[in-house]
């Protein structure tokens, strides 16, 4: 009994020990999607009344971890019966991606008018006391939990490769893992930042002249970061979304690597950068045409 006790926690020490090693190695595959999903999610939270704020993200994080109940059992299920369609699907998600980017850029360049008249129909709903303003952020949430959903299927998809060939259980350990601490990294992340002003606020009536100065530094930054954070989410839909078009055909793919990896350095990373996000432009640009296209004939 000693013995098989010995050899069962000797069993479970090393299955520990090797989802410590997957997670780590699965977090650091999936740390520019993160970067990506942040952005993403600051840009779709922001310009919302301020006491709205914090509800906003507390929604789109449930949104965030149904959508994870969702993908690690369709994933355990697609990587032991299915797993030639975890590129097909992941191609499909990276299109949606460039489309949602594209459909932005021409909502605000070519429909500026329009764009123009929601902003400000926005601001005013935003500052009136009568409106109901959880019904008018209705769409917005429903907006990030959909982008929530692409940016979650990338992140489990290229932890599920991490993890392939492994137990089951171990698959299964290093999925949730991966989830559970990617949806609360983010939106801890999300809802600091989007309360940056209210921080700057409080320590600018501090008595302190130091807390005072660093305050109203907070408040002079935080529309810029909020602004910069807006144009970051928007290029990483292209940068996401062509990067998974880029790696789903695997030709294109290693030309792309080994290119950069003869360039090398910044210009290499850069150039890569430069090819994902043009290809999510071109890729983009066709779909928003089919869709719009396929609006006209059905009008």
């Amino acid at each position: 009994m000693a013995t098989s006790l010995l050899l069962l926690l000797d069993d479970i020490a090393t299955v520990l020990d090797d989802v410590s090693i997957l997670t780590k190695v699965a977090a650091k595959k999936t740390a520019g999607v993160l970067g990506d999903d942040l952005a993403l999610n600051a840009q779709q939270v922001s310009g919302v009344k301020a006491d709205r704020e914090l509800p906003v993200v507390w929604a789109v994080c449930k949104g965030s971890f149904v959508n994870k109940l969702i993908l690690v059992p369709a994933a355990l299920a697609i990587g032991t019966w299915l797993p030639w369609l975890v590129t097909p699907l992941l191609m499909v998600g990276g299109a949606f991606l460039c489309f949602e980017g594209c459909e932005k850029l021409a909502h605000k360049f070519l429909h500026k008018q329009e764009h123009e008249a929601d902003t400000a129909r926005h601001e005013r709903a935003v500052a009136d006391e009568a409106v109901d303003v959880v019904a008018v952020e209705k769409d917005k949430i429903k907006g990030a939990v959909r982008t929530d959903f692409i940016l979650s299927a990338e992140i489990i998809a290229i932890t599920l490769g991490t993890v392939q060939g492994q137990p089951f259980l171990t698959q299964l350990t290093v999925l949730a893992g991966i989830a559970l601490i990617m949806t609360i990294g983010v939106y801890g992340l999300v809802a600091g930042i989007v309360k940056l002003d209210d921080a700057g606020l409080y320590l600018s009536q501090q008595a302190s002249k130091a807390a005072q100065a660093l305050g109203r530094g907070i408040l002079a930054a935080a529309p810029w970061l909020m602004k910069g954070l807006s144009i970051a989410g928007t290029a990483a839909m292209f940068l996401v979304g062509g990067g998974i078009l880029v790696h789903g055909v695997p030709a294109l793919g290693h030309a792309v690597e080994d290119w950069a990896a003869a360039t090398g350095g910044v210009f290499g990373a850069l150039g890569s950068m430069g090819v994902n996000a043009g290809i999510g432009l071109v890729a983009g640009a066709v779909v928003l045409a089919v869709v719009e296209l396929v609006k006209k004939l059905r009008r």
